[in-house]
């Protein structure tokens, strides 16, 4: 087999436009706002030479958005959330509430409670009130519909053990020689366990992907009709069976490690990933002693290479052949002998129809978002799913990307390959010339992803502590920045609540003379946190966003079971916020303010 004719990838037609999807080019991981608030409380004022000046502890500025009502209901809501039984029992105290109150008084007492301060509304109608009051103070929405389904915790694993598997895998366990990693494991089949930040979606069938679809769609045209620049966020793993994203994710890496295996034959294996470059000869000679056939530099002839005589992994990702059937992507390289081979013994006809399914609705959404004017934001999800996601992302981002970042990808900042994620990623749109649109979290699914890894056997994905995180989120944040200042062709969200970071931000816009007005660096905190910090920022004259979920009440529980379970660790790491909304009650019970009305 010729090593050619065995680099294979594959094009598909959605609708009427042709969806390239290969192997061509890096991949990154990415998703949620993971938030930390662990920074001093002190020296929150921030000047900039340019004459614009934040006070992150002026309460009135802060505040000026909510009514005296919504500060106490604030102040409640983040007290019950210290409340360890509360947290931990929620879901019997609902169900005893649901019985005690009736659905009626039950769904009242929500929107006076969690519901109110965490969800906008139950619709695209009921959810505008909220989403033009932050409008009128300077912040816009990015829509989320964060209706799950409540499923029993033995009802996921079912369905994920299901949807992971392949027809070969089922009928031949074993065979196919499948990392352990990218592998369903029943005892990690339900994904929503020791997720706190992020909705989960479990795969029924083609049909109920269709539906998720459309809910996206609704949610990306209300949008459009509801904030100006406005944000739909979707999840991939809503639109598809998670068997290709795992089988996909699995040939990315694989193909990665390839190249890592022979940077290292060449004493390059020390580098950052960018630097990693293979002399071509080297390379030929290599792959010949391994037994593969077929002339690499051949592959190269038509002036591929980014550097003459040295293959990098942009390169190297490059060699991938266009092809019809998502089937002939899924081959990984052999270690020992340098020949590809096909990930899965047999490759049914419906798993074909099943991913193209899957990539015409990607297509479809990011259709629609440029007709609505709204940009796409894609969550992170699993680093088992997550390669396969940044992969299609970015096939989106050359589509739809070329004058604007309309598709934004989301990446992990706790991953110990977040910055060659970003920077391969950066890298990428330089050379092709579309531009580049991420959000920067830290992320939704450590302690799952530290507890998957140690039982099945695998390294830890995860940095090995806080700090080492901020310390990666701030590096991929100043490549961007950086970026930005070179060609303007980049756009980022710094979605974080943390408000070190967020100072940070300021100070190396602030060097680099970024100014606020060139709407290229936005800020996005989740609706019904850290008003001290999204309120300032926007009144100085910055983009700053929401994360807006909305639905119906009895739908979004899980949401806000996450929520007080994310709060939990948040107000008791640091009192910052509470201390703020309490000096704002004070101010105004001592000015005479107590029933203040936001002005619109």
């Amino acid at each position: 087999m010729s090593l050619r004719k065995t680099l294979p990838a594959f094009a598909l037609a959605t609708r009427d436009r042709s969806f390239v999807i290969s192997t061509r080019h890096g991949y990154h991981r990415s998703v949620q706002a993971l938030h930390s608030t662990k920074t001093n409380t002190h020296e929150e004022h921030v000047s900039f030479s340019n004459n614009i000046s934040i006070d992150f502890e002026q309460t009135k500025e802060a505040y000026k958005s909510k009514d005296t009502l919504e500060l106490l209901r604030s102040l409640v809501v983040f007290k019950l959330c210290t409340y360890d039984i509360l947290v931990d029992k929620n879901k019997e105290i609902i169900d005893l509430s649901k019985k005690l109150l009736g659905q009626k008084m039950f769904e009242q007492f929500m929107k006076m409670t969690f519901y109110g301060q965490f969800v906008a509304g139950e619709d695209h109608q009921s959810i505008r009130p909220v989403v033009q009051k932050n409008q009128a103070y300077g912040v816009g929405a990015v829509l989320d519909y964060s209706v799950e389904e409540d499923l029993s915790p033995e009802e996921a694993e079912r369905k994920e053990m299901e949807s992971c598997m392949s027809t070969s895998e089922k009928e031949s366990p074993g065979a196919d020689h499948r990392e352990k990693k990218f592998t369903a494991h029943r005892k990690f089949g339900d994904r929503r366990e020791g997720v706190t930040s992020a909705r989960t979606y479990f795969y029924a069938d083609e049909e109920k992907c269709d539906q998720h679809m459309e809910t996206f769609l609704k949610c990306i045209k209300a949008s459009g009709g509801s904030s100006e620049d406005g944000f739909s966020a979707i999840k991939m793993t809503a639109l598809g069976r998670p068997q290709f994203l795992l089988q996909f994710s699995e040939v990315l890496v694989k193909w990665r490690r390839f190249f890592s295996f022979l940077a290292a034959k060449q004493g390059k294996d020390g580098a950052e990933v960018l630097e990693q470059k293979l002399d071509l000869e080297q390379l030929q000679t290599c792959l010949a002693r391994l037994g593969a056939q077929g002339n690499i530099q051949s592959c190269f002839s038509d002036g591929r290479l980014h550097s003459s005589g040295t293959v990098d992994m942009l390169d190297w990702n490059s060699l991938i052949d266009e092809r019809t059937k998502i089937s002939n992507l899924l081959v990984v390289p052999n270690l020992q002998t340098g020949q590809l081979e096909p990930l899965l013994s047999k490759f049914t006809e419906e798993e074909e129809r099943q991913m193209k399914r899957m990539l015409q609705r990607l297509d479809v959404l990011a259709k629609h978002a440029v007709e609505n004017g709204v940009r796409l934001m894609v969550d992170a999800e699993q680093t088992y799913f997550q390669p396969a996601i940044s992969r299609l992302t970015v096939e989106m981002k050359r589509i739809f990307n070329t004058d604007k970042a309309v598709v934004f990808n989301t990446y992990q900042c706790y991953l110990k390959e977040a910055f060659d994620n970003v920077s391969m990623d950066v890298e990428l749109s330089r050379r092709e010339g579309w531009c580049f649109g991420a959000k920067l979290v830290r992320g939704a699914y450590m302690y799952q992803e530290r507890s998957r890894a140690a039982e099945i056997g695998y390294e830890d994905p995860i940095n090995p502590d806080y700090e080492s995180t901020n310390r990666m989120y701030h590096r991929c944040l100043d490549y961007v920045l950086e970026e930005i200042e070179r060609n303007k062709k980049a756009d980022v969200m710094v979605a974080s609540h943390n408000l070190d970071t967020v100072k940070h931000t300021l100070r190396r816009m602030n060097e680099m003379g970024l100014a606020p007005t060139d709407k290229k660096v936005y800020f996005g905190q989740l609706l019904g946190m850290c008003d001290q910090i999204s309120f300032p920022l926007a009144q100085a004259g910055f983009p700053v966003y929401k994360y807006v979920p909305y639905g119906p009440v009895n739908e979004v529980i899980p949401y806000l079971s996450r929520r007080a379970q994310e709060n939990r660790g948040f107000m008791k790491g640091v009192q910052m916020e509470r201390d703020l909304l309490w000096k704002e009650l004070m101010r105004r019970l001592a000015s005479g303010e107590v029933f203040y009305t936001p002005a619109l």
